[in-house]
């Protein structure tokens, strides 16, 4: 278990993570959601004793990893698969590795093989692509075997198969009682991978929840409404109460009324509805929703 208390980190007058506390336990993966400048990769890195911690303390299975005897037996990790010499091939560098942690050096083949990397290993890693490289940091990450793991935006890079790939394998790892912790920005792959959701802003907790918790109990569906009387039947949906937003030409979104009641309302108006449907929010929509106050950079919309 990663168990983080009252965790703060700051870069001189910026705080980065802000007395954060949370729980990551066996048994599921969690997804560690957040806007960039959030906070998720330094929270990471202090876990992993890379950046010391202002006040708090990150703890895995309650000890510091810093006072672990060779912690790739108890973490494996993932954060910059980048990290990686070029000249070296990817059997030297996981080689490296396993001599260092007292690992079988038999290991390094069988995790290249785990992540379909057994044909490449004699190949240097500089002539890897991106999601090659991906797919080594993960390997490196499963090295020791270790119960808890942390990767930093595993899908980056990977193509369509190496998405569904790594989905299957990060939820088969928590199925083994591992604990699985994914920081990730692709919103539809953690809603199809996390059992469970930390998310943050401005480095300060804003939800601790299930997904299903999460999306269920921080949104209302709302019903996708088309007919070619939209402003008129927007102002008579908004003066019983609805909230309507406008879609495309011909469809409006209403929060705060039932189907029912939005087609008894365009019937006594006299107004023709072609279609009606439910529409359930998403855990995107949630996650904008949600992290809107706490966006560091935000473009711009230069639509028309």
């Amino acid at each position: 278990m990663i168990e983080v208390s009252g965790l703060t980190k700051r870069y001189g007058a910026t705080t980065a993570v802000d007395d954060l506390t949370f729980e990551v336990r066996p048994g599921r993966v969690t997804g560690f959601l957040g806007p960039n400048g959030a906070g998720k990769t330094t929270t990471m890195r202090a876990i992993l004793g890379l950046d010391t911690a202002d006040s708090g303390a990150a703890r895995v299975n309650g000890r510091l990893y810093r006072a672990m005897n060779h912690p790739l037996h108890q973490v494996g990790a993932l954060l910059d698969a980048n990290a990686v010499h070029g000249g070296r091939s990817a059997q030297a560098h996981l080689t490296a590795l396993a001599v260092a942690s007292k690992i079988s050096r038999g290991r390094v083949q069988e995790v290249l093989e785990t992540v379909g990397l057994g044909e490449v290993g004699r190949k240097r890693v500089g002539g890897f692509s991106l999601g090659m490289k991906q797919r080594l940091g993960i390997a490196g990450a499963l090295l020791g075997d270790a119960p808890i793991l942390m990767f930093d935006e595993p899908a980056n890079g990977l193509d369509p198969e190496g998405i569904r790939w790594i989905r299957t394998f990060l939820k088969s790892l928590a199925a083994e009682g591992r604990t699985v912790f994914v920081s990730s920005h692709l919103m539809s792959e953690t809603a199809l991978t996390a059992d469970h959701l930390i998310v943050i802003g401005r480095g300060r907790l804003i939800a601790d929840a299930g997904v299903e918790e999460f999306v269920r109990g921080h949104s209302a569906s709302r019903v996708a409404v088309e007919t070619p009387a939209r402003t008129r039947l927007g102002e008579i949906l908004r003066g019983n109460g609805a909230v309507v937003e406008y879609e495309g030409t011909e469809t409006l979104l209403v929060g705060g009324l039932t189907v029912g009641r939005i087609g008894d309302l365009a019937a006594g108006a006299g107004l023709s509805v072609h279609g009606l449907a439910v529409r359930e929010a998403s855990l995107e929509d949630v996650f904008m929703e949600m992290t809107r106050d706490v966006v560091e950079y935000e473009g711009v919309d230069r639509g028309d």
